[in-house]
């Protein structure tokens, strides 16, 4: 993947280093609890107003390098939405990223590393310590710098819900379903935001060629590594299709193939107009 030398971002927000106390879950990660059970992640309530003292960090050249990757590909991800949002009409109001350390405070709680990337709705904030990318290569088996760009573009997908709709739909909808069908739409918005970060993927490639040979795949491969299906497996030895919330490894890679090979926003709707067993 060619990024290095690309634009940076202006709406990173650097909290590394900074001192957080216990840690829980935020919201909208794209692993979420399943992440959290495998690396321990620990649950429980949050107190959002305790102070946060800076602690002087240094880091290394390879920390940096990645601090900086991040950078390019949401400065990719702002160009690509803005094209698209203003092709619909609609004006792409940019997230903001926090780059942190070990936990977090977010508007929608306190969250430790172990839950993985998230996107806080409430602050229209993407969350992502830096070592998840080394997770990923040694507990999920997903290397590659295209497959960390995946689930960057994966968490702007979720704030392009937010801004489209699809979120406050699902949010809705769950207050009046039980437990199974509150999974079922949770699984719907998370495969659409895979879908999203195909589409980002495709219009990307078209402005940036940035793609080298294999990129796609290891984004593929990523998606099949956190495949509700592959962790329940891998974690207790059996699934439990009922508790799925972010969607089988198929799932995963169908629709984040499908947004690649259309670059088409309007066909994300199909996510939510497919019966279930469909998807």
């Amino acid at each position: 993947m060619q990024w290095e030398g690309q634009e940076e971002s202006s709406n990173v927000e650097d909290r590394r280093g900074e001192h957080v106390g216990f840690a829980v879950a935020g919201g909208g990660s794209i692993l979420l609890a399943i992440l959290a059970f495998i690396f321990g992640g620990n649950f429980g309530g949050f107190n959002q107003n305790q102070d946060r003292p800076a602690q002087q960090r240094s880091f290394n050249p390879e920390e940096e390098k990645l601090a900086k990757f991040t950078s390019v590909i949401l400065r990719d991800t702002e160009v690509v939405w803005e094209d698209l949002f203003r092709r619909m009409g609609k004006e792409y109001r940019k997230p903001h990223l926090v780059l942190f350390s070990g936990a977090v405070d977010s508007a929608c709680g306190r969250a430790a590393a172990s839950v993985g990337p998230f996107y806080c709705p409430e602050d229209s904030k993407v969350y992502i310590d830096l070592s998840f990318y080394r997770d990923m290569q040694r507990k999920l088996n997903a290397p590659g710098e295209f497959a960390r760009a995946y689930v960057i573009a994966h968490e702007v997908g979720h704030h392009v819900q937010k801004l489209l709709g699809y979120s406050q739909r699902v949010d809705e909808a769950r207050r009046y379903r039980n437990k199974g069908e509150s999974n079922r739409m949770s699984v719907r918005l998370e495969l659409q935001a895979d879908y999203f970060a195909g589409v980002w993927a495709h219009h990307a490639q078209e402005k940036f060629h940035f793609l080298d040979p294999g990129d796609v795949e290891s984004a593929l491969n990523a998606a099949f590594q956190i495949g509700d299906d592959r962790l329940q497996k891998q974690a207790q030895g059996h699934v439990v299709p009922d508790s799925f919330t972010h969607g089988t490894s198929r799932q995963r890679m169908r629709w984040f193939r499908e947004g690649f090979k259309t670059g088409d926003v309007n066909r994300a709707r199909l996510l939510f107009d497919l019966p279930y067993n469909e998807l």
